[in-house]
């Protein structure tokens, strides 16, 4: 069994949080308790769930939570990530988004299941893209980074070396000072202190998959950044 984490969503009736429960997702799992229930009837349930959410009601939309959580975690999501950890932060992303978007959504006769499903699915396809646009990212910092690793020059290069190491750091810490502090942090702990992704999420106080997204945007405003002052030396 897995326990997937609560997810806090604000909620505007009461200017506060709606939190989710944590689910007991049994691996595997092949249907769940909303979609038991059948045809129109099942149709006249999710949309009086849909209105009284819209209303300010967040016991409802725990009930769509619920009921259609399980599935879409071990049907969409886990056979799309193969990652429990990845797959619980795309699930609360998933729900993050149906609840903002939720006045949007056109039942008609199709089950809201449906388009959770769609929107599980993109959050999946999101962070591979993620993933590999952080792998390319990371990458080119590494590149960036390579002359601050020791070399075996000889006594003859070592002074026009440490030159040019000196100039290089200095550049580095003018980079690191234009970032937004929290991009700084993150490049500080996943790169400077050699932190795991997961030890850098909990220092943030955001889930790893958010994490790899804010390193993401720190590496591009780095190279951002980087440029211009390389262009300007």
């Amino acid at each position: 069994m897995l326990a997937a984490s609560p997810i806090a969503l604000p909620f505007p009736s009461t200017g506060g949080e709606l939190r989710l429960p944590s689910l007991r997702v049994p691996e595997g799992a092949a249907r769940v308790e909303g979609e038991e229930r059948h045809g129109k009837a099942r149709l006249r349930w999710e949309r009086k769930l849909i209105r009284r959410t819209l209303q300010g009601d967040e016991r409802a939309f725990g009930e769509l939570y619920r009921a259609y959580a399980p599935g879409i975690f071990a049907r969409v999501l886990m056979p799309r990530l193969g990652n429990r950890q990845a797959a619980e932060d795309a699930l609360a992303e998933t729900f993050r988004t149906a609840f903002e978007r939720l006045h949007t959504f056109e039942q008609r006769e199709l089950s809201i299941s449906s388009w959770l499903g769609r929107i599980a699915a993109n959050k999946a396809t999101d962070m591979h893209r993620v993933k590999q646009r952080t792998a390319r990212a990371l990458t080119s910092f590494e590149q960036m980074l390579d002359p601050l690793r020791p070399a075996g020059e000889g006594p003859a290069d070592a002074l026009e070396a440490a030159d040019e190491l000196q100039a290089l750091r200095a550049a580095i810490a003018e980079v690191m000072e234009r970032l937004n502090p929290r991009y700084r942090q993150a490049i500080e702990l996943r790169f400077m202190e050699e932190k795991s992704r997961e030890a850098c999420a909990e220092e943030l106080a955001v889930k790893v998959g958010t994490f790899d997204v804010v390193i993401l945007r720190a590496l591009r405003a780095f190279r951002r950044e980087w440029d211009k002052v390389r262009e300007s030396a």
